[in-house]
């Protein structure tokens, strides 16, 4: 009877171990299917916006190319020729505007030396040459998959929500996106909203796709080639290890002098209290006890004056609340009231973020001294590898880059990432401080 008992409990053990492991499993099956699911709709959101911000440049380059066929044809009366100069101006700024965008989306796209203004070394310069080749096609190709990319969420939300709102559209109406058929029933209400489903399956499925596809020309024919004389960018790289070498050697002539003028004094004093508190103690009991006590205030002092230093350092809440939480909290403190839009979804280097939380505790240090703002906004987002901060404020303005010690040494903090910062401060304002830092530097 005892063997046959413990074959039960044995079956029963066995049973419970199966089903527990088939739960498990089921649970990562959902989770799995759930992070699917999540990162095809963020890809697909991703690749939308870089459509949408590519038609941008694209419609400049189309514009451009309109230019240079009415330059072309002109230039044979010799009119054309008097355009040539702004004509390559703007080619290059459209250029540049594209491998900034690209650059914030993906990879740095490294900018040869400045091409040429005058038709004649334009002629014969090969960067002017592949810019002319990236032109034609971004305005072209580049142009439609920036359309589509407009065209195709509308088109998704219009024909997918088509069951909604048919029955209070006039006869005759267009029932579809592709202005084609007219629908006066629920069943062909339906069938327009399974059009609906097909273009969100072209979304999630295509969108990534064409992004790349019309980014390739910016990133094959706008980077430096391998013609192309780098010794810009090389003093440039060096310039900004200089800066970094000068920001490190600044910060720690901070922190030696906050130690030494700071806690090492009140640990001093700590000492000399705690000793003559010894020599008191027999033949005065109550002096020794009131020198303990200023000695634990010395004491006191200084661990605060250390955790002062050490928040210096890297701040502890980056590490407790993230980026987010840190930037939130700061913004909360600030005595100008202040609107925060942080979407950072991937953690960056701590140095990154240590960087960018000294940026924004100096920025709206400087709104609520100097500023006299009613109110400032400060937005922090991550994207394609690039953390992009921006304050605004509505203060008087007049803020020079130069003016101070502070945005001297935020600029230098951010030279040393080899990021960017810039400021527009115009008399009467708005004050807008803009960074872009590298999320992995």
């Amino acid at each position: 009877m005892a063997i046959q008992r413990d074959a039960a409990v044995d079956s029963a053990a066995d049973s419970t171990a199966d089903s527990t492991a088939g739960d498990r499993s089921e649970g990562l099956k959902d989770e799995s299917l759930k992070d699917i699911v999540v990162r095809t709709l963020g890809a697909a959101g991703a690749a939308i916006t870089r459509l949408v911000s590519g038609l941008t440049t694209a419609l400049l380059a189309l514009l451009v190319l309109l230019w240079l066929a009415v330059t072309a044809v002109t230039s044979v009366v010799g009119v054309g020729l008097l355009m040539v100069p702004a004509l390559l101006r703007a080619l290059h700024a459209v250029a540049g505007r594209e491998r900034d965008r690209l650059g914030r989306w993906g990879p740095e796209v490294v900018a040869p030396q400045p091409p040429p203004t005058r038709l004649r070394l334009a002629l014969v310069d090969a960067t002017t040459r592949r810019e002319l080749r990236w032109l034609v096609r971004h305005a072209t190709l580049g142009f439609l998959l920036g359309l589509l990319g407009v065209y195709l969420p509308l088109a998704a939300v219009r024909d997918a929500a088509f069951p909604l709102y048919w029955a209070f559209l006039p006869k005759g109406a267009t029932a579809t996106s592709l202005a084609v058929g007219s629908a006066h029933s629920w069943p062909a209400a339906l069938a327009v909203a399974l059009l609906g489903v097909g273009w969100i399956a072209i979304i999630l499925g295509l969108t990534p796709g064409m992004a790349r596809l019309q980014a390739r020309p910016g990133r094959e024919l706008l980077a430096a080639g391998p013609e192309t004389d780098l010794s810009l960018r090389v003093a440039e790289l060096t310039a900004t290890r200089a800066a970094a070498l000068d920001a490190h050697a600044t910060e720690l002539r901070r922190i030696e002098r906050s130690l030494h003028d700071g806690a090492q004094n009140r640990l001093v004093s700590v000492t000399v209290l705690v000793g003559a508190a010894r020599r008191m103690v027999a033949r005065d009991p109550a002096g020794a006890d009131e020198l303990l006590e200023r000695a634990q205030s010395a004491a006191e002092q200084a661990l605060a004056e250390l955790r002062t230093v050490a928040r210096g350092i890297l701040p502890p809440v980056l590490a407790d609340r993230g980026l987010a939480g840190a930037l939130s909290g700061l913004a909360a403190d600030c005595a100008v009231p202040c609107r925060i839009d942080v979407d950072v979804p991937e953690r960056c280097a701590a140095s990154v973020e240590a960087t960018a939380y000294f940026v924004l505790a100096e920025a709206l240090t400087n709104i609520a001294k100097h500023s006299g703002a009613g109110h400032a906004t400060v937005t922090a987002h991550g994207r394609g590898g690039r953390l992009l901060l921006r304050v605004e404020d509505d203060g008087r303005g007049g803020a020079e880059a130069d003016g101070g010690t502070g945005l001297t040494g935020i600029r230098r903090r951010v030279a040393a990432h080899d990021g960017s910062l810039s400021l527009a401060s115009p008399p009467g304002g708005p004050t807008v401080l803009k960074v872009d830092l590298p999320c992995g530097a």
